[in-house]
């Protein structure tokens, strides 16, 4: 199987290499991430300057590698449409191993989670994974490398849906300490919204993110709950956010009978 890996941490970061080298034991694995950390910059996509890149000798294991100046999303993007060569197209596109979770509705501003919506957008069946700890031991990210490539034996006759991809968020032990994999829901909010108020040498005012970390239980099929049970959390999540539900009471207040004689 033929696969592309990208992250929001950077080309040298410890998950990308860990994932790149289990990975490529058994696939045709290439690599185009961003030339530096892009933690938490969402969907976004480079639009007014230009987007570098440059192959880099392989390494870990890796068929090709390339670095980009720009966004996760750029780096899927440009790879498909643009540094793959017809017959490199990957079967499947991963991104991660990311450094922290990426869960509830943080996803939102993960880099991670946007990367692989891109190769979703794109019809690719894609999948982000973090470690979900802040630790940085190698082994860690070894341990989730290693589950990842079994993973991707037990869905390899998984049909994606459409506008899909699967968030996998895998707690920061080793296997035999794992509970199992739920498949999960998204929770809600992992942090609290709060800002300290500092003052600088020269007197000014500026802000730090200080949010702290929500411990009330969420509903036992969240993605949050089955980390706090030591579990691999598996989320099916679409981009197709039209809430269809909604639409007809809607219609009633807006557009009754498709008649718009207000405006």
């Amino acid at each position: 199987m033929k696969i592309l890996i990208s992250n929001d941490d950077g080309v040298m970061a410890e998950g990308i290499k860990a994932l790149t080298s289990e990975l490529s034991k058994e696939h045709d694995v290439y690599v185009i991430a961003p030339d530096r950390e892009r933690s938490a910059a969402g969907h976004s996509l480079t639009l007014h300057t230009p987007i570098r890149v440059e192959e880099l000798d392989s390494r870990f294991g890796a068929k090709r590698i390339w670095i980009t100046s720009g966004t996760p999303g750029d780096c899927v993007k440009i790879g498909i449409n643009a540094i793959l060569e017809e017959n490199e197209k990957p079967d499947i596109i991963i991104s991660g191993i990311n450094h922290g979770p990426n869960l509830g509705s943080d996803i939102l501003y993960s880099g991670t989670v946007s990367c692989a919506m891109e190769g979703a957008m794109m019809g690719y069946p894609s999948i982000a994974v973090s470690l979900a700890s802040m630790s940085s031991d190698p082994v860690l990210f070894k341990s989730v490398a290693k589950f990842m490539l079994k993973f991707l034996h037990k869905i390899k006759e998984y049909k994606f849906p459409p506008k899909t991809i699967l968030n996998v968020n895998v707690p920061g032990l080793m296997p035999e300490d794992l509970a199992g994999v739920a498949i999960t829901r998204l929770g809600g909010k992992m942090f609290t919204d709060e800002y300290d108020k500092r003052i600088d040498p020269r007197g000014k005012v500026y802000y730090w993110m200080a949010g702290e970390l929500i411990k009330h239980c969420e509903n036992d099929d969240s993605d949050l709950n089955a980390l706090r049970w030591n579990k691999v959390s598996v989320t099916p999540i679409t981009f197709e956010m039209t809430l269809d539900s909604v639409m007809p009471e809607l219609s009633k207040f807006v557009a009754a009978n498709s008649v718009i004689d207000w405006v």
